[in-house]
């Protein structure tokens, strides 16, 4: 199946866990070549209304600061989709529940596995990002 059909699929694992009040944090990692971005981190924020979610970009050398962003879900899903296989091959959501990894192989295929969680408690980010 095409990867972004699959990652979809991955992307609605997100929004119910974070519904649930499961969603502990979600990584984009494994860069296509080693390059200055090297990854994007989504963390929970506490806030009222709207779901709101703190994209972290982490930079590779120490001397370039992180870049943080509080966006909407949706917007959140937007920065993933277009970091896709430019530059990050896979993606892990960690939730209370379980941890579940998309990757997408040399072939564009995308796959989704799941493993026992890595976290037991959800810790929303401070919701005054820079």
């Amino acid at each position: 199946m095409e990867y972004q059909d699959v990652f979809d699929l991955f992307l609605e694992q997100v929004k119910e866990s974070i519904q649930k009040g499961k969603f502990a944090k979600l990584t984009m990692a494994k860069t296509i070549g080693k390059l200055d971005l090297k990854n994007i981190f989504v963390r929970p924020v506490a806030s009222k209304g709207a779901i709101k979610v703190l994209v972290k970009f982490s930079y590779r050398p120490r001397e370039t600061e992180d870049v943080e962003k509080e966006l909407t879900l949706e917007e959140a899903f937007k920065v993933l989709k277009e970091h896709l296989r430019n530059p990050f091959l896979s993606v892990l959501l960690f939730t209370t529940t379980k941890d579940v990894t998309f990757k997408i192989n040399k072939k564009g295929a995308g796959t989704i596995t799941e493993n026992s969680p890595t976290f037991h408690n959800v810790i929303q980010a401070d919701n005054d990002a820079k």
